[in-house]
C-alpha cells in the first residue's frame, strides 16, 4: 500500500536553500494547480505586445490553463483585456490567436459586445434586461512601454509599479507600439514550467549546448568560478569586466540605463533586467552577430547599445538596435509548457528588403529547440525514483537558488 502522499506546505518547508526542488514538486498535479492559482492567477503575468493588437478591432486571445482572456484595441485606440467568455451561458467568445472584428460576437446565441466591452445586442432578453450589468469581465491589464502585463485577481499586487518605473525608460527607445511581429514560433517543452525558467535562467548549460547562441553571448556575463581561471583565461575574464564596467558607465552617462536591477526574492513581482554586451560584431543577436535589420527599432539610431534583458517569473525579452525578442512561457501541465517567442521589428520594415526572417529568426529557433531537449531530459531526470535535489552553482546558478527562493515564499504567501 502506498504511503500517505507529502502535503505541499511541507514539501515547501523541506526545499533546503541553494539546492534544486523536491520532485514532487516538479511532477504532482496538484502542485501544478497550485502553481497556477498563485502564479498565473494571484500575481500579475505577461500576456502579449500592445503590438499584438495594432489597430481599432484587433483582438488576440490567449489562454492560461482553463482561463482564457482577449485582449482588444477599442476604437479609442485603448487596449483592454476581457475574460473570453459570454456573459450569458459562457460561452467561449473568441478562437485563440488573432482576428479583426467590428464587434465582440459570441458564436452561440450572438449576444454582441463593442470594443470596450459593453454589451450592445442581447437578443430576445426582455423590455426589462439591462445590458448595462452584462458586460464583458475586465482583467487587471498594464501596458509597460508596449508590453502587456494581466492579473486575473481583483487584488492585483502592487508592486508592479516597481517594473514601470524600471523598465519604462529602458523600453522608451525601442518604442514597441510601433513595433510589428514578423515572426512568430510556438514549441512544446516536455517538462515543467519552473524547469523552463530554471534553464532560461542560466548560461552554465550554453557552450556545450548553444553553438548559435553563443555567437553573440559572452558567457563571462553570465557567471564563473575564479579558482577556475588561470593565466590567459584570467586576463580575460579581468579585461571583460573592466570593458563592461567601462561600457555600463558611458551608456548611463548618455541616458540610456544598463545596470543590474534584481526585484526577485523578497518582493512580490518578480523581475530582473540588465544591458549586456554582445559578443563579435555585438549588434545583435544572429548568426554573424551583426545586424538583422536595417530599419532599426523605435527611435534607435545606434547597433553599439547592447541587448537589453529582462526576465519575468513567465517570460524573457531582449531588446537589440534592430530587433527585439519576446518569449511567453504558458504552462499546459506539470510535465508541458508552451513556450511562444515573437520576433519584432520595426512597424515599417519590409521583409526581404530591410530583414530576411531566417536569419532574424535563426539563433533563437536553434536555441528553442535545444532548450527544448535539454529541459525534456531534466523533467526525465526529476521524475525518476533515484533523483534527489541537488545543488545550484554559486557562481553559475545564482539566480536559479533565487528564483525557487521566491517561488517557495509566494506558494508560503498563498497558504501553500
Amino acid at each position: 500500500m502506498q504511503g500517505q502522499q507529502t502535503s505541499i506546505p511541507a514539501l515547501l518547508r523541506s526545499r533546503k536553500p541553494g539546492f534544486t526542488l523536491p520532485a514532487d514538486l516538479y511532477c504532482r498535479s496538484d502542485v501544478f494547480d497550485a502553481d497556477m492559482d498563485v502564479f498565473f492567477h494571484r500575481h500579475w503575468i505577461f500576456v502579449g505586445l500592445e503590438c499584438d493588437v495594432p489597430e481599432p478591432g484587433d483582438i488576440y486571445s490567449v489562454d492560461f490553463g482553463p482561463t482564457s482572456i482577449v485582449l482588444v484595441r477599442g476604437d479609442d485606440e485603448q487596449v483592454r483585456a476581457f475574460y473570453n467568455v459570454c456573459r450569458h451561458r459562457g460561452a467561449r467568445i473568441a478562437p485563440p490567436g488573432r482576428d479583426v472584428v467590428g464587434k465582440l460576437v459570441c458564436p452561440y446565441h450572438q449576444w454582441v459586445y463593442d470594443l470596450s466591452g459593453d454589451l450592445v445586442h442581447a437578443r430576445d432578453m426582455g423590455d426589462d434586461f439591462d445590458h448595462a450589468c452584462h458586460g464583458l469581465r475586465r482583467v487587471n491589464l498594464r501596458n509597460i512601454g508596449g508590453l502587456l502585463f494581466a492579473c486575473l485577481s481583483d487584488d492585483a499586487p502592487s508592486d508592479i509599479a516597481d517594473l514601470e518605473t524600471t523598465m519604462l525608460p529602458r523600453l522608451a527607445p525601442y518604442d514597441l507600439a510601433h513595433a510589428k511581429v514578423a515572426f512568430e514560433a510556438d514549441i512544446i517543452e516536455e517538462g515543467n514550467w519552473k524547469l523552463v525558467i530554471e534553464n532560461n535562467r542560466e548560461c552554465y548549460h550554453c557552450a556545450a549546448n548553444h553553438p548559435e547562441l553563443c555567437t553573440s553571448f559572452i558567457a563571462l556575463d553570465f557567471g564563473y568560478d575564479p579558482a577556475g581561471l588561470e593565466g590567459a583565461e584570467r586576463a580575460q575574464a579581468d579585461a571583460h569586466e573592466a570593458l563592461y564596467t567601462t561600457r555600463m558607465t558611458e551608456w548611463e552617462a548618455q541616458g540610456f540605463p544598463s545596470r543590474a536591477v534584481e526585484h526577485v526574492a523578497g518582493h512580490v513581482t518578480n523581475f530582473r533586467t540588465q544591458r549586456l554586451m554582445m559578443a563579435g560584431p555585438g549588434e545583435s543577436q544572429t548568426p554573424d552577430g551583426r545586424a538583422a535589420c536595417s530599419r532599426l527599432l523605435g527611435h534607435m539610431t545606434r547597433k553599439d547599445l547592447g541587448d537589453v534583458h529582462l526576465w519575468t517569473h513567465n517570460s524573457w525579452h531582449h531588446f537589440m538596435g534592430d530587433h527585439a525578442l519576446s518569449v511567453i512561457v504558458i504552462p499546459l501541465s506539470p510535465d508541458r509548457t508552451l513556450v511562444r517567442t515573437k520576433w519584432l521589428v520595426h512597424q515599417d520594415a519590409v521583409e526581404g528588403v530591410d530583414y530576411d526572417v531566417e536569419n532574424l529568426t535563426a539563433v533563437w529557433k536553434a536555441t528553442n529547440v535545444q532548450d527544448a531537449e535539454l529541459v525534456g531530459l531534466a523533467q526525465q531526470g526529476v521524475s525518476n525514483y533515484g533523483y534527489q535535489p541537488g545543488p545550484y552553482s554559486r557562481f553559475t546558478e545564482q539566480q536559479l537558488d533565487t528564483f525557487m527562493t521566491w517561488y517557495v515564499d509566494r506558494m508560503q504567501a498563498n497558504v501553500y
